[in-house]
């Protein structure tokens, strides 16, 4: 089980059985707005409530890794474009939806909705 508290912490619950480990993953000192698994739960984006998306690899257990900043405009969420994990799409504030290649974080495509945008 993985969980994240508002200071930016993501959590792993281990529970077997009656007993369980808790296990501090990353720190990231933002506060997280959501978790993401990719569809084969390789890899975990982390989106922040101010605009940055994170990547995490809980096999290797390393520290999360920055793929994208907030520039103009606040990520408000970030999914995977399936099938597979090597892609992910956001959508900003301001209505700009974008296609990342997850390896370098570069932008592939972009596009304007012209409108503000909400997530509820």
């Amino acid at each position: 089980l993985y969980f994240y508290a508002q200071e930016g912490i993501l959590f792993f619950y281990h529970v077997k059985g009656l007993q369980y480990e808790m296990k501090i993953c990353a720190d990231i000192l933002q506060p997280i707005s959501s978790l993401i698994f990719s569809p084969d739960y390789t890899v975990l984006l982390l989106v922040t409530d101010q605009g940055t998306v994170y990547t995490y690899k809980p096999a290797h257990s390393g520290e999360a890794v920055k793929l994208l900043d907030a520039c103009s405009s606040c990520f408000l969420a970030a999914d995977f474009l399936t099938p597979g994990n090597k892609y992910c799409v956001s959508v900003t504030i301001s209505g700009e939806v974008q296609v990342w290649f997850l390896e370098d974080g570069t932008c592939l495509s972009k596009l304007n909705l012209d409108i503000e945008v909400h997530v509820t």
